[in-house]
């Protein structure tokens, strides 16, 4: 074969799994710029092994990012009144996105504080929690057209939520990974102000202990897919995977419904999972 006929088939490799690509994400509700996000995960091959920081920086008031802010793999940490790691609610962030912004190549050690928020659309890309604090991160866009973006990173030890979804729109995570957590996705249960959230959770490893992969409010009309899952050390299946809730916006605790793929809320099948 010619040079120029090995590149004309492997152009043509390149645009059939670009078109099947695009379809996945279709079939997910995935639209516009999310499916380029979507394609750049899909050809990137295995969920990668745990970064080694190259460097270190202390954070001692919130990092505001607008546009894309690069850390190149420095590790960051709280300290001052970042210096926390606990579980109140009103800790600040160590990085705080604006709408449209994008935060890529981070390392968050601990103290981690409340992690990331997101005050509107956003990008999460390659984005480490080593010792969650209260969440990794926090989806707080008030438009039902936003859509947040995790894609590659991962998490470890979380005592509750890694990605905390308290806003309207869309949140879709891939090519992440988490271990010994709470729940890898929580729409809130019991905000003030309440919306209808959907979650979209592709191409995840999630090594055990932890609680559920996504907690859902039912009555909110919130829906989470699940497609690609590897589940590992839960021989057992005590990790549930899509819980629905009866949400509410008094601040009480909310109350569990039913786990499970039902169709409706919860949209998968068995072979959406694997156990290892």
């Amino acid at each position: 074969m010619t040079a120029g006929a090995e590149q004309r088939v492997r152009h043509r490799r390149r645009a059939t799994k670009r078109r099947a690509v695009i379809g996945g994400a279709a079939a997910f509700g995935i639209t516009g710029a999310a499916i380029v996000t979507t394609t750049m995960l899909s050809t990137a091959g295995a969920a990668s092994s745990w970064p080694t920081p190259t460097g270190s920086k202390a954070v001692s008031s919130t990092i505001k990012v607008s546009g894309t802010y690069d850390g190149k793999l420095t590790k960051f940490y709280g300290s001052g009144d970042l210096g926390t790691d606990g579980q109140d609610e009103d800790q600040g962030p160590i990085f705080e996105l604006a709408d449209g912004a994008t935060l890529k190549n981070v390392i968050i050690g601990t103290p981690a504080a409340d992690g990331v928020h997101c005050k509107g659309s956003c990008t999460l890309q390659n984005v480490w929690w080593l010792d969650v604090g209260e969440d990794a991160a926090s989806f707080k866009g008030t438009s039902s057209s936003a859509v947040y973006t995790v894609y590659g990173g991962g998490a470890k030890n979380a005592d509750d939520k890694v990605l905390q979804f308290n806003g309207a729109g869309k949140l879709v995570v891939s090519r992440f990974q988490v271990e010994n957590f709470g729940k890898l996705v929580r729409s809130c249960g019991n905000c003030k102000t309440q919306y209808k959230r959907t979650i979209i959770i592709d191409d995840v490893d999630v090594t055990a202990p932890g609680k559920a992969i996504v907690g859902v409010n039912a009555n909110y009309g919130d829906t989470a897919a699940l497609r690609n899952i590897r589940i590992h050390g839960d021989s057992s299946k005590k990790i549930k995977t899509c819980v629905r809730f009866q949400g509410n916006n008094t601040g009480k605790e909310p109350t569990e419904i039913g786990t499970g793929a039902d169709g409706t809320t919860c949209k998968f099948s068995s072979s959406d999972l694997t156990y290892d």
